[in-house]
């Protein structure tokens, strides 16, 4: 199971083992991840999971949809990296993955 890596806004991290096939989201709410709330359940209808991916993982999240890029219009503090966490799905080669939580989601 690939490892993901949660970076608090304060810097601490949780590192948790993920199922391939599960969310960035649901991964963080089924480990109690403190800063994503997926409060939609997963419909990329809340931005409640917004969350930065490390810039040198981008490219294995993928880009993100027009559906979500408009939900992404409605976050605080957007980045470059801003991605909602119930789209993006868990490979294998997400093993070691970096995501950051905007402060304003604490």
């Amino acid at each position: 199971m690939p490892l993901i890596i949660y970076k608090s806004h304060d810097g601490n991290t949780q590192e948790v083992h993920a199922e391939v096939g599960t969310s960035i989201m649901q991964a963080a709410v089924d480990n109690g991840i403190d800063g994503i709330l997926g409060e939609c359940g997963g419909c990329c209808s809340c931005a409640t999971c917004h969350c930065y991916v490390d810039p040198a993982w981008v490219a294995k999240a993928g880009e993100p949809d027009s559906t979500e890029k408009d939900m992404l219009d409605c976050v605080l503090d957007p980045q470059d990296t801003s991605r909602l966490s119930c789209q993006i799905v868990i490979t294998d080669e997400m093993d070691g993955i970096v995501i950051a939580m905007p402060e304003s989601q604490y």
